[in-house]
């Protein structure tokens, strides 16, 4: 098979002795790392259903998230025939395509799509490229475009939502949604047409910017100035906070949309020193915790850590900066976290809320896989 899926990965330059004790001091956990993930996969591999779906057939997206977990196993040799398994969920996730070029069941059409396009491009991106085009054209289409010609945009121009009767755009669907057009633009620019369909990336920018908590580039009534994230303008699950200085009522960001933002402005192309960038990560840097997801406790704990792993990685921040100065080390405290947490069977699931289905051992196996990856394939 033939993996081409591109990660974004710590890239230092690491010469003679210090080199090799860098090497040394990752090479262990690595070690774990891997084993953790192929128990994690072995246990996935258990639940796939005959017809090549996991959990229930209405979300593809759990089959994709557990297609991407086998096919970026680090122990997978690409000179090998792919995997049985493999291909029978590949050969299921790609009849889900409907007319419109969506990957979905019933409802969540964004959400599913989002993740069957990293799943068949981390398989083969040339082979599914007109299933790709045909999902990537989709995604496009679901942008949100409310405003009137000549009047204002509304607050939810530019993003994306679950769509269907959940119409309005929240940064968890646009987050996702940018990950997968970010990863296969270049497929898109490349299919020969001489008129390629492309997100309009401003007004996505623009959108992920209302959801963000800084006055500076966020000029909507209910924004705070921390830098945080919140789910959409005009509403957080972590609900409102007053500023102890001002005392301005504004809503209160937490961790996992923090991340998810970050990841946004890193797929939106902005650099480090963008005053957004520069918050969100004082912010991540400042709130910095395993226990639980920031300002939401235990709920969407899984979900949490891997937008940490995919956004620090994504963001190449191998460190982040404590409140007391020193470098936390983010990843090997993460993987050491994940591992820790797995169960005798190799599953993982919440054990502190199950909000979010985070009680299903599929997903939130899946949730844990894909971390460990993205710390794995970092740790270089």
């Amino acid at each position: 098979m033939k993996t081409l899926f591109t990660v974004a990965v710590f890239a230092a330059s690491l010469l003679g002795a210090g080199a090799q004790a860098k090497e040394q001091k990752h090479l262990s956990v690595k070690l774990e790392m891997q084993q953790t993930i192929q128990k994690g996969n072995k246990f996935l591999i258990s639940q796939q259903h005959q017809d090549g779906y996991w959990g229930e057939p209405i979300f593809p997206a759990f089959t994709a998230y557990a297609l991407r977990c086998l096919i970026m196993d680090p122990a997978l040799d690409p000179k090998k025939p792919t995997p049985e398994p493999i291909t029978r969920g590949l050969d299921w996730l790609v009849k889900q395509q409907k007319a419109d070029g969506g990957i979905y069941g019933k409802g969540m059409a964004t959400y599913c799509t989002s993740s069957a396009i990293m799943a068949l491009y981390a398989a083969d991106p040339q082979k599914y490229k007109p299933t790709l085009i045909k999902a990537r054209n989709f995604l496009i289409n679901q942008q949100t475009d409310w405003g009137i010609k000549g009047a204002d945009d509304t607050e939810f121009d530019g993003g994306i939502g679950y769509g269907g009767t959940y119409a309005h755009s929240d940064l968890s669907n646009t987050h996702l949604a940018l990950e997968a057009l970010y990863h296969t633009r270049a497929l898109a620019t490349d299919n020969g047409e001489k008129k390629v369909q492309e997100l309009d990336w401003g007004a996505a920018l623009a959108f992920v910017s209302r959801c963000q908590n800084l006055r500076e580039t966020n000029k909507t009534e209910n924004s705070g100035d921390d830098g945080s994230f919140v789910y959409y303008p005009g509403n957080s699950k972590a609900g409102e906070a007053v500023d102890s200085k001002t005392g301005r009522v504004a809503l209160r960001g937490y961790g996992s949309m923090s991340y998810a933002g970050l990841l946004s402005l890193v797929y939106a192309d902005l650099d480090a020193n963008d005053p957004r960038v520069k918050a969100v990560v004082k912010w991540i840097s400042d709130n910095y915790t395993l226990k639980e997801n920031p300002g939401l406790g235990g709920q969407g704990l899984y979900y949490y850590y891997h937008a940490m792993a995919k956004s620090l990685v994504a963001a190449d921040i191998p460190e982040l900066k404590g409140k007391n100065g020193l470098a936390v080390q983010w990843r090997p405290e993460l993987a050491a976290k994940i591992i820790n947490a797995q169960r005798e069977d190799g599953s993982w699931v919440n054990d502190i809320a199950s909000r979010w289905m985070e009680n299903d051992p599929i997903l939130v196996t899946s949730y844990a896989v894909m971390t460990l990856q993205q710390i794995h394939a970092s740790l270089r």
